[in-house]
C-alpha cells in the first residue's frame, strides 16, 4: 500500500528449492505469474534466491526498516500471488493489540453504551 503516494515495499525475496516437493506451486508462480506481476510493480525489486532443502518462502522489506516472512509451502500459484500482492499491500507496521475494541479520543465519562444497558 501507498503512504502518502509512495509504495512502501521495497524489496521482495522468493525463496525456493528446485528440488523439494514443497516448492512445487511456488516453481509454477515463478513460470506464470512473477513476470506480469514484476512488469505491474516497476517500484518494486524482486529477487529469486535458491535455497534446497528448505520450505518456499516469501520476504518483503519495508521502507521503515521491517520485514515480513510468509511461509508459502504447498500453496498452489494463485495462493502464492495473493501471498506476495498482500506483502505489496502490506504498510509494514507492526501488529498491534488493541486494549478495548473501540478506539475513541474522548472515551465516554459514563462507559460504553451496550443493548443491556436498562433505562
Amino acid at each position: 500500500m501507498a503512504l502518502r503516494g509512495v509504495w512502501q515495499l521495497q524489496k521482495l525475496i522468493v525463496s525456493y528449492s528446485d528440488w523439494g516437493g514443497s516448492s512445487r506451486g511456488i516453481r509454477a508462480f515463478m513460470e506464470s505469474h512473477l513476470p506480469a506481476f514484476k512488469e505491474s510493480n516497476p517500484q518494486l525489486e524482486v529477487v529469486m534466491e535458491l535455497i534446497r532443502g528448505q520450505h518456499p518462502h516469501l520476504k518483503g522489506f519495508y521502507k521503515n526498516k521491517n520485514e515480513r516472512v510468509i511461509c508459502v509451502k504447498n500453496m498452489t500459484p494463485e495462493d502464492v500471488l495473493h501471498h506476495a500482492t498482500r506483502l505489496r499491500n502490506a504498510l509494514g507496521r507492526k501488529v498491534l493489540k488493541l486494549k478495548t475494541r473501540h478506539v475513541t479520543k474522548h472515551p465516554s465519562v459514563q462507559g460504553t453504551w451496550t443493548t443491556d444497558t436498562k433505562f
